[in-house]
Order: C-alpha cells, then sequence, then structure tokens
C-alpha cells in the first residue's frame, strides 16, 4: 500500500499545479463581496455564455436584473434557469435586437416607461467574425451590433442612468482592439473586400473609443463607464470562426485549450466585479484586462479620434449631436 503513496502524491501536486496555473492564466473570481439589493441591472446578450453567467452572478448578489436578448425562447429560459438557480424572483426577459434600430428605441422606450431605474448597464451582446451580413439598417453587422447597438441604446437610456446615479455603464469590448483600426471612409465595409477578423477588430476598438468619450462626457454626474476584456472564453461567440468545427482543433488542442480558455462562469468576473465593487464606484473611462486595469492600444487612447467617431455614430443611428456635452436622445429621421 504504502508503495502507491509517493505516486499518489506526485500525481495530486501535479493536477493541483495545474489546476492553479489555469486559475491564474485565466484570473479569478471576483474580489468583491459586494451585494446590490433595490438596483437595476440591463446585461445584454444574456441568454447564453458571458451575458447569461453574468446575469447569474447580480442576480445572486440581490440584483433585479432585465436580460435583453434578441431570441425570446432562450431570453426566457435563461431566465427560469437564473430565478430557480438564485431563487431571485426579479429577473425578467425583454427583447432586443441590437442589430435594429427600431427594436433597440422600442426597448429603451419600455424600460424608461416602466422601470423606476436604471442603475447598471452591460453592454455585453456581440458578434464575432461573422459573415459579411448587414443589419436591418444597412451597417456592417459586427460594427452595427458590437459597437453602434450599444451606443444607441446607452445614450437612449442616459437620463434614467444619471437619475439613478451612481450608475455605472460596463462596454465588453476584447484584446483584439489592439489590432483594430478605424477607418472613417469606410467604416460599413462598403469600398473594400471584407475581412471578418479586422471589422470585427475595428468594432472591438470602436467601443474602448466609444468609452473613452463617454467617461468624458459623463463627468461630474454620477455615471461611470469603463470597458474590458473579459478573456478568451469557451461561448458561442466564436461560432463564425469554424475553430469549433474542426476534428484537428477539438482533438489536438483540445488540453490548452482547456488550460487557457476561461469558462463563462470565470469570463463573467470582471464584468461583475466592474458592477459591484465598491472600490470601483469613482473609476471612469478605464479599460481592465480581466480583472485589472490595463492600457489600452495607442488609437484606443486617441482623443480626437473618440470624439470623431461619437459624432459619426450619432449621425448614423439618428441622434441628434449637442454642443454641450452629451448627445440628446431625440430621433432624426434616417
Amino acid at each position: 500500500m504504502n508503495r502507491y503513496l509517493l505516486p499518489m502524491s506526485v500525481l495530486g501536486a501535479a493536477v493541483g499545479g495545474v489546476v492553479l496555473f489555469k486559475d491564474y492564466v485565466t484570473g479569478g473570481l471576483c474580489p468583491s463581496k459586494a451585494t446590490i439589493p433595490g438596483k437595476t441591472v440591463i446585461v445584454t446578450g444574456a441568454n447564453t455564455g458571458i451575458g447569461k453567467q453574468t446575469a447569474l452572478e447580480l442576480a445572486r448578489r440581490g440584483g433585479h436584473v432585465i436580460l435583453a436578448c434578441r431570441d425570446m425562447g432562450k431570453c426566457e429560459a435563461a431566465a427560469r434557469d437564473i430565478r430557480g438557480e438564485t431563487l431571485n424572483h426579479r429577473v425578467s426577459a425583454r427583447h432586443l435586437d441590437l442589430a435594429s434600430l427600431r427594436s433597440i428605441r422600442e426597448f429603451a422606450t419600455k424600460v424608461i416607461e416602466e422601470e423606476e431605474r436604471v442603475d447598471i448597464l452591460i453592454n455585453n451582446a456581440a458578434v464575432m467574425r461573422c459573415p459579411h451580413w448587414t443589419t436591418e439598417d444597412g451597417f456592417e453587422m459586427q460594427f452595427g451590433v458590437n459597437h453602434l447597438g450599444h451606443f444607441l441604446l446607452t445614450n437612449l437610456l442616459m437620463d434614467k442612468l444619471k437619475a439613478s446615479a451612481p450608475s455605472r455603464i460596463i462596454n465588453l469590448s476584447s484584446l483584439a482592439h489592439i489590432a483594430g483600426h478605424i477607418d472613417f471612409d469606410d467604416l460599413n465595409w462598403q469600398k473594400r473586400n471584407y475581412n471578418t477578423k479586422e471589422a470585427y477588430c475595428q468594432s472591438k476598438l470602436a467601443v474602448v473609443l466609444f468609452t473613452k468619450e463617454l467617461s468624458r462626457r459623463l463627468q461630474g454626474t454620477g455615471v461611470t463607464a469603463n470597458a474590458l476584456h473579459p478573456g478568451v472564453a469557451r461561448t458561442e461567440l466564436g461560432r463564425h470562426t469554424g475553430m469549433h468545427k474542426s476534428s484537428f482543433s477539438s482533438f489536438t488542442l483540445g488540453p490548452f485549450f482547456w488550460l487557457l480558455f476561461k469558462s463563462p462562469q470565470l469570463a463573467a468576473q470582471p464584468s461583475t466585479y466592474l458592477a459591484v465593487a465598491e472600490e470601483l464606484e469613482d473609476v471612469s473611462g478605464k479599460y481592465f484586462d480581466g480583472l485589472k486595469e490595463k492600457v489600452p492600444a495607442p488609437e484606443a487612447e486617441d482623443e480626437e479620434i473618440a470624439r470623431r467617431l461619437w459624432a459619426e455614430s450619432a449621425r448614423l443611428v439618428g441622434l441628434e449631436v449637442s454642443h454641450g456635452s452629451s448627445v440628446r436622445g431625440q430621433v432624426l429621421p434616417r
């Protein structure tokens, strides 16, 4: 019997070491234990993946959580799952299609009319490396959903967020933003040959730039805005990359994927942290890689590009640009 003790001890230490290394590589749990009873949270794209896990975490902390999704069947199912797991009955599902400006306006109108407050807005939904699709309004799909949709939604809910201050806006970007470039001559890929990877990187760079300019405009309002890279996670987001369909990738690279890719639960920790941590109440305009603040790509810190992108985004979605510090919610004809 004793001859098995040493090998078993070595095996146990090795397994423990691998688990610890995985935790180190993929990041840990949200360090804040803060709860949010009485606060209303909106999470876009919350029927699966990081969004669903974020909604679950915030429902577990006592929040009134609104899941905002395109597929209402999946959204209702996710809301039921979260209510059952957390025993928090204040979890609801609402329709929101970020590829439709009409849908975004309808969702925002309903929230403004029916919700007393909005304390936390988590712009989580995203499309990644899809074919050359366009939104209902003719925008390139990744730029339209990842940036323009959330840009419009945030602006339409701005008065409600200000009235609920201190409140927070969390925008999910990606490490891929460092490879992005904002091409103002062809934001919607109407002139160039379409490159789905470059389009994705541009959209995620736009998210960081939007966050920077949004934070500047919100100074003194009690509303903060931060962007984050949640980490590379095992979710449906990568369904268009082909990686999940490759037998070679699954068999040969599977162990590396397990080691380096986060579970949706772990990938939801940064969003949860930015939403609840008391020490971040006054932190705004920052970019987080996981749970740590990091310096984004140089183009993401260019104030002139950020201001220009804001003005162009407002024009594209039909918002009236004011000469003051914000965009008014008036919808202009397109």
